[in-house]
This record gives C-alpha cells, structure tokens and sequence, in this order.
C-alpha cells in the first residue's frame, strides 16, 4: 500500500462510518468501562476524537458530565443533534483539533477509544502533543483509557490480512507495517448485504505510528501519569503479543 498523505486524518471521515460492524460493540465497551473505573457519580468526562459521539451519549444517558471534541464538522453536527434528541444537557460536542483544547485539571476521566487520534498525527513531535492535551486536562487522580492497536502485536502479526463479519456488511483490513518507522498502513474496504459484490481495491492506507505498552508507560512517566493495566482490547485478559487491540488505563499522578 501506498501512504495517504500526513494530514490524511482531516479529510477522511464521513458519516458513514455508522454502519460499520465495530461500532455495534459500542454499548459493551461502555460496559466495560464503567465496571472498571467506578466512577463517582457526577463525574466529568472528556471523549477526545468522539467521532459522531456514540461512547458519549450513551455515558451523558449514565448521568456523567460529558464533552466530546472532534476534528471532523459532520460527526460533532450529528452528535449535538442527537444529544438534543435525547435530552442529553450534560452532553456538548466540540469541533476542534484535539491539539489546540486548553483543558487544565478539569476532567475525572479523559478517553481515546477507537484510536482516538492516537499516532494519527504527522509525525513523533505532534503525536506526543496528545499525551501532553490528555495530561494537562485530567484532574489529579483523574484516570484515563486509550484504545488502540498494539504495536507489540504488529511487530509479531504485520503485515495481515483481516475480516469481520458485522450484521450489515462484511469489512475487509489490510495492514502493513513499517517496522523501523513504527508506522503502520491501514487499508480497508465494506461489502454491505444484499446487494451485488464489488471487488475492492485498496491502494491507499492511513498512516499511523503505534505504540507498545512500555513505550506508552515512558510517555506516560514524563507527564506525571502511571499506567495502571494494559488489556486485550476490552476484555479482562492481560494485553500480550497476540491481541491486537490494547485498552490502556492510566491515572493522573
């Protein structure tokens, strides 16, 4: 695959990305966090690139105080229309680069999930930026979850071929991997139910830096944050070479 160029992250987006067979695991993930962290009632939350909101409606419906930022003008429309909807007040969507969010201390929990921009940025310098965004708004005991793809698994698996089946198309991933740069390719491809097959081509894929659990737990000790576990994606085992997703909770020291 070929490299979409470095701001590849800006434009891509529509949203059709609702029909995708990962956002149906929405509800378990929230699920899951929620066991997990035992937030204090009236908690406040930050979604960073909450993508149409689907994590932070359904937490704004739990009673947290939620507010979701993302780069994309389409997905922050669609999410404040369904906050007002569903009668969400404690739910308000920004539309912003994550990079230039001024939060200071004000956040119990802060989230990346489903990457949440993590690596999407054009290179090392501004992909740390997040962790500095991410940092500076949680509160002191304040925790924080990232979702993303393990870059212990990459160096294992990469490069691969992947499918899954959702209950409105199949998807279709191919990911490369540059081992030196720490720079994966991804490139994907729906075929919806019910209608004619088209083969898919995929010619292009979305840079993205990934990160090993140990080299997050050093990002993290630099900006006064401790990682406290490290799972395979959002399930209770432990995170390891041979998961793919990890699901990293960390507190603000």
């Amino acid at each position: 695959m070929k490299a979409k160029a470095s701001d590849w992250y800006k434009t891509i987006w529509t949203l059709d990305i609702k029909q995708q067979s990962w956002v149906e695991d929405t509800a378990a993930q929230v699920d899951f966090l929620l066991r997990h962290l035992q937030l204090p009632r009236g908690a406040r939350i930050l979604d960073l690139a909450c993508g149409f909101g689907r994590h932070a409606l359904l937490l704004a419906r739990q009673g947290f105080s939620v507010v979701g930022a993302d780069i994309t003008t389409d997905y922050v429309a669609d999410a404040q229309k369904s906050a007002t909807e569903m009668q969400l007040p404690n739910a308000q969507f920004l539309c912003s680069d994550i990079r230039d969010l001024r939060f200071q201390a004000e956040f119990d929990l802060v989230l990346n999930l489903a990457d949440g921009a993590i690596g999407y940025l054009e290179n090392d310098a501004e992909n740390l930026k997040l962790f500095d965004v991410i940092s500076a708004a949680l509160k002191p005991g304040g925790r924080h979850v990232m979702d993303i793809i393990n870059g212990d698994y990459a160096d294992r698996h990469f490069p691969m071929r992947n499918w899954e089946v959702g209950e409105k198309a199949l998807a279709l991933s191919e990911f490369d991997w540059d081992k030196e740069r720490r720079i994966m390719l991804f490139g994907g491809a729906d075929i919806p139910y019910g209608v004619p097959a088209v083969m898919p081509v995929i010619g292009e894929g979305d840079p993205t830096r990934l990160y090993t659990q140990a080299e997050i737990q050093e990002i993290w000790r630099t900006r006064h944050m401790r990682l406290d576990a490290a799972f395979a994606g959002f399930t209770d085992a432990p995170a390891n070479p041979d998961a793919m997703q990890m699901v990293v909770f960390s507190t603000k020291l």
